[in-house]
């Protein structure tokens, strides 16, 4: 049997901020049978995850290329693979068989011809949505998780800023810190955010910071006796800031820099004095890094979102068309919580 398949691409590198135009929307046959003595398994997608990462991989260059296997650079007018969720339709593979519901590294279209190894597990659980293990109880939840406990190490009582607080990661390591007993400071780009942040998700306090024109006065006025903790989103200037307000033996996770990801000029420039002086410690991290800790990730988030200790914060879009604009959303702040593209229902 054969369909349309309906995928996107890039039709050149992005150097800049990404919008609709730098997007195509492509149509081609597509089988949906396995070829005799194939090991590969057909998916037909129904949730795309949606992250500002992609960007990177979309540049002619970029230091993240190197860094890890699924920060690899895309080839302009080839199918951009990212993360997703999906049913096998057909399978060469003895592991796999008709209607498996599998997440891993897929395309942004409709159907996805995929080896083992893109496969990252089987989705067997009903008692949550699927899409929850795109975000809360997949990779944004595991790196905010392994960000916050394993990096930050904080103590209850401590003083938490989480920048991009509305985030996918942001969000659920505002909540993490307050379910230990934290003060959380969050800031969102605007004040229908902060109210999210601060009325639905338990936040202690939350500003806009594009109301801001000092960000150093505004964490100071914020964290009086400075901060313990920076989980940073953005780079750039909030860095900076938040670098000034540490605390002695400051911890700052460095989980995204998205302000620096589509403006060359724009690198953080933090006080390095500040950084000896104070004993900060600031690591970068990936959540591949923490899949050791997934099961008892996985195994403590399940219990705080079954017994509503944390809230789950997602942004559906519908249909491979509005990809472009999903991802472009990303970075003109129009998401609040995990962005998802539906594709197909279950």
């Amino acid at each position: 049997m054969e369909v349309t398949n309906k995928y996107i691409v890039i039709k050149h590198h992005i150097e800049d901020a990404p919008n609709d135009s730098h997007f195509e929307v492509k149509n081609e046959a597509f089988g949906l049978s396995i070829n005799s003595g194939s090991d590969d398994v057909i998916v037909k997608n129904l949730y795309i995850s949606i992250d500002p990462y992609l960007i990177n991989r979309m540049k002619s260059y970029s230091a993240s290329h190197n860094a890890i296997s699924f920060s690899t650079p895309l080839t302009p007018g080839q199918a951009i693979d990212a993360i997703a969720i999906g049913k096998v339709v057909a399978s060469g593979n003895v592991k796999f068989v008709k209607d498996d519901l599998v997440m891993g590294v897929f395309t942004w279209g409709e159907y996805s011809v995929v080896k083992e190894q893109s496969i990252i597990k089987k989705l067997e659980s009903s008692e949550f949505p699927l899409t929850y293990h795109l975000g809360v109880l997949g990779f944004s939840g595991l790196t905010a998780y392994g960000g916050f406990f394993e990096i930050c190490k904080p103590q209850k009582g401590e003083k938490v800023f989480v920048s991009a607080a509305s985030g996918s990661v942001g969000n659920i390591v505002g909540q993490y810190a307050k379910l230990l007993g934290c003060y959380v400071v969050g800031c969102a780009g605007s004040q229908k955010k902060v109210g999210l942040l601060k009325e639905k998700l338990g936040f202690d306090d939350a500003f806009n910071y594009k109301e801001e024109t000092d960000l150093n006065s505004t964490l100071k006025r914020y964290f009086p006796d400075g901060i313990d903790i920076y989980f940073d989103n953005v780079g750039g200037e909030m860095l900076e800031a938040a670098i000034i307000n540490m605390k002695a033996f400051g911890r700052v996770a460095v989980c995204g820099i998205i302000s620096e990801y589509t403006d060359a000029e724009k690198r953080a420039s933090p006080n390095m004095l500040n950084i000896v002086y104070k004993r900060i410690t600031i690591r970068g991290f990936l959540a591949a890094d923490f899949m050791n800790i997934f099961a008892d990730f996985s195994a403590k988030t399940s219990d705080y979102v079954r017994n509503g200790q944390l809230q789950v914060i997602e942004d559906k879009s519908l249909g491979v068309e509005s990809i472009p604009s999903a991802f472009v959303g990303l970075f003109n702040g129009d998401n609040v919580g995990k962005k998802v593209v539906v594709l197909a229902g279950e």
